[in-house]
C-alpha cells in the first residue's frame, strides 16, 4: 500500500515545524508528502521549504497566494495527491496535527486485518485523536455508526476498531480511489463541517473505520468540543451545515433529520455557553440567510486565483466537476 500524507499550513511554523518532524520519523515511512501552505505570512513556506528538502523527490510544497481556508488547502493537496498513479491511501492533516511514530503503520495494519476477513470496501479511516495530557481530544472523538449491522460492527471490532460514518480531517486516511470517483471537499466551506461532508460523502455506500492504533496529537490551544464558544467562526457552522442539510448527498434523507436535531441540540448548547451571545446571534441570521440563499461555487472557482501549479489544477478542474454531480 502506497501513502501519501497532506498537511495543510498556516501561520503555525513551530507546530509545522513539529508536524514535519514527525511524519519523517513514521516507523512505516510516508512514500510521498504534499505540504500546502495557505499563503502564511509568518515564513511557515519557508520552514516547510527547509525541512522538505530532506525528502527529495518524496515531496512537494504548493504556496498558495491566497488563504483559501482549511477546505480549500484539502481539496488542493489531495487534488495532487490522487494526481499521482499507485496511491492507495491520502493521509490528511493540519498543521497542528502530530502524529505518534506508528500513527501510519497502526492504520495500515487495522486495514490489513479487515482486508482478511473479506470484501476490501473500506473508504475512509481515522486515527485517535488526543490532546497534549494524552486523553481523547472532544472535537476529534468519533462516534459509531447509526444503523451499523452486526456483522458490520463484529469486523471492524475484529480489525481493531469501530464502525463510522464520518471523520475529522484531523488523520483521516482517505482511499485514493475513492477520491477518483466522488471528488474532492469542497473548497468554498472554507472552514468548518468540510471534512463532515466529504467524509460523509466518501462512506456513503462504503465502510469507514476509527483506528486506536493510530494515534495522533491535536495540539490546540484548548482541550474542548468545536462548539465551545467559537465566535465570528460560527458564521460558518450555520452556513456550511445548511449547506450540506440543503445540497449534499453525503447523507441519506433519515441521516439528515436525525442530524438536523442533533444540529440544533448543538447550537443551543453553544449559546448558553457562550460569553458573546450578541455575536453568535448575529452569525446564526448571516450564516442562515446565506445557507439558505446561496450554493458554494465549485472548487476549481475557489482556488483558481490561488496560484495552484498547473498540474495540479489539472486534476483539482477533474475531480471538482464529480463532486458537482
Amino acid at each position: 500500500m502506497r501513502v501519501t500524507a497532506v498537511l495543510v499550513a498556516y501561520n503555525r511554523r513551530e507546530l509545522l515545524r513539529e508536524s514535519l518532524l514527525a511524519l519523517a520519523a513514521q516507523s512505516r515511512p510516508v512514500d510521498r508528502l504534499v505540504v500546502i501552505d495557505n499563503a502564511s505570512d509568518d515564513g511557515a513556506a519557508d520552514v516547510a521549504a527547509e525541512m522538505l528538502d530532506s525528502w527529495g523527490e518524496r515531496a512537494r510544497l504548493v504556496r498558495l497566494t491566497d488563504n483559501t481556508g482549511g477546505a480549500g488547502g484539502f481539496a488542493v493537496g489531495i487534488a495532487a495527491a490522487v494526481a499521482e498513479d499507485g496511491i492507495d491511501w491520502v493521509w490528511v492533516m493540519d498543521d497542528d496535527t502530530v502524529p505518534g511514530p506508528d500513527a501510519l503503520a497502526g492504520a495500515l495494519a487495522a486495514h490489513e486485518r479487515y482486508r482478511a476477513s473479506g470484501q476490501d470496501d473500506l473508504a475512509v479511516m481515522g486515527s485517535r485523536v488526543v490532546w497534549t495530557d494524552g486523553n481523547d481530544h472532544p472535537m476529534n472523538t468519533p462516534k459509531a455508526k447509526i444503523r451499523a449491522d452486526i456483522d458490520e460492527r463484529e469486523r471492524a471490532a475484529a480489525a481493531g476498531g469501530m464502525e463510522i460514518r464520518s471523520i475529522s480531517f484531523v488523520s483521516a486516511f482517505l482511499r485514493a480511489d475513492r477520491v477518483r470517483g466522488l471528488g474532492l471537499p469542497i473548497a468554498d466551506y472554507f472552514l468548518w463541517n468540510d471534512d463532515f461532508e466529504y467524509s460523509a460523502r466518501l462512506l456513503r455506500g462504503a465502510r469507514g473505520l476509527y483506528v486506536p492504533g493510530s494515534v495522533v496529537t491535536h495540539k490546540t490551544a484548548k482541550r474542548g468540543s468545536s462548539d465551545a464558544d467559537p465566535g465570528a467562526r460560527f458564521y460558518f457552522e450555520v452556513r456550511n451545515k445548511i449547506w450540506v442539510f440543503r445540497l449534499s448527498k453525503a447523507l441519506y434523507p433519515w441521516e439528515k433529520a436525525l442530524y438536523i436535531a442533533a444540529t440544533a441540540r448543538r447550537w443551543f448548547r453553544t449559546f448558553r455557553a457562550s460569553g458573546d451571545r450578541a455575536q453568535l446571534r448575529d452569525c446564526l441570521r448571516r450564516g442562515w440567510r446565506d445557507g439558505w440563499r446561496t450554493r458554494p461555487r465549485p472548487t476549481r472557482a475557489v482556488v483558481r486565483d490561488a496560484d495552484v501549479p498547473v498540474d495540479v489544477m489539472v486534476s483539482v478542474e477533474k475531480l471538482s466537476k464529480l463532486g458537482e454531480r
